[in-house]
This record gives C-alpha cells, sequence and structure tokens, in this order.
C-alpha cells in the first residue's frame, strides 16, 4: 500500500532509462551511451520534460568531453524547468518540481570547474544553495548540502584535499551514498532508493 501511494503510476520510459543505468552503473559505459542516445532519439527534443531531463542527466555522465558533459547537464537543467509539480506527482506524489534543481545546479557548477569557468561555477552553486531548502533532513539532502559545501570550499581555495587530476569536482553520483575518502555520490534531484529510477541520479562507474 506505501509503495502505491509514494509511486503514482507506472511509466515505462522511465523503467527502460532504469535499465540502461544499471548497465552503466555495471561499468558498460560506452554501450550505455549509445542505449541512452537511442532513447533520446524517442523521446526527441519536444518529448516529455521528466524523460528528458532525466535522460539528459544521465546522458552527461557517459561523456567523455568536459564541454559534451556540460552540454547534456544544460538539457536537464532546460527540461527540469518546464516541470510542475503536477508532471512530477504523475510518478511520485511525494516529489516537487522544486527538488531537481540542487543537484541540477551542482552538476553543473562541478563542469565549469573543470572547464575552468569559476564564475559560471560559482553562481550555479550559488543556485544550488538556494534552492537546497527543498530538500529533506535525510541522508540524501545531507548529501547534496555536503557536496555544494565542499565545492563552495574548493572555489573559494580553502580545500586542498580535493581536486587532484583527474578527480570530477564536486562530484556527487546518487542519493548520498558514500564510495571511498572525499567521494559522495552525485545526488540527482530524487532520494529514492532500490532501484527505482525517479529522476536523475547519477553514478560514475
Amino acid at each position: 500500500m506505501a509503495e502505491q501511494q509514494e509511486q503514482a503510476a507506472p511509466d515505462a520510459m522511465m523503467t527502460r532509462i532504469g535499465q540502461v543505468v544499471m548497465l552503466h552503473h555495471g561499468g558498460d559505459r560506452e554501450e550505455a551511451r549509445g542505449r541512452f542516445l537511442d532513447l533520446w532519439g524517442e523521446i526527441g527534443e519536444g518529448g516529455d520534460p521528466l524523460h528528458r531531463c532525466t535522460l539528459a542527466h544521465y546522458l552527461a555522465d557517459t561523456q567523455d568531453d568536459p564541454a559534451d558533459e556540460l552540454a547534456w547537464d544544460l538539457r536537464a537543467l532546460s527540461a527540469a524547468e518546464e516541470l510542475t509539480d503536477g508532471d512530477v506527482a504523475e510518478r511520485h506524489r511525494s516529489l516537487a518540481a522544486r527538488a531537481f534543481y540542487p543537484s541540477l545546479h551542482l552538476n553543473l557548477a562541478a563542469d565549469y570547474v573543470k572547464l575552468g569557468r569559476s564564475e559560471a561555477a560559482r553562481s550555479h552553486l550559488r543556485r544550488a544553495r538556494g534552492a537546497a531548502g527543498a530538500l529533506g533532513n535525510d541522508r540524501y539532502g545531507d548529501g547534496v548540502r555536503a557536496a555544494i559545501g565542499r565545492l563552495e570550499l574548493r572555489l573559494d581555495g580553502a580545500d586542498p584535499s580535493h581536486g587532484g587530476p583527474g578527480e570530477d569536482p564536486g562530484a556527487v553520483e546518487g542519493p548520498g551514498t558514500v564510495e571511498g575518502p572525499g567521494t559522495v555520490e552525485r545526488p540527482g534531484p530524487f532520494g529514492g532508493s532500490g532501484g527505482e529510477t525517479l529522476g536523475p541520479p547519477r553514478q560514475r562507474p
């Protein structure tokens, strides 16, 4: 009954996206990227904004070029801006569209850091911090807020323990799971778990 209350309606496309996410998490990045692109072709530029937001978010994580990653993260943000609470509630009654923004802006801030564009990074980080009030006081919300704080410190030059070669600045990849020292999964807009793909939690293999 509780699960039925949380999940308002089945969504075949979100299920298909989730299947490719599992493939990506298993380490097959190239295959996942190809399948994500196939799904993007099905959805189209004018498709369902929740589908586009989720898929663009995951596609960003499969890119080799930071500029391509940024382009997909920008598409994810653009799609999120088309969403209403009603759109999200059709899939998950306990969520609101505003819950997307902390992680989406955090991901963009991290992209801009990698591209050496610190002012753009600070702008999105401020927006992530400003939107963080939509996050719950739970493990997921704590993970997003902590990632925002770490990237703020890094941009202020006060966090020498982060930012070595090859590191993803502010990298966060899923609902707040700690993977190792200084590495927290990159959260998407939802704090769900259990393999349910409701929105864009991301993971780098």
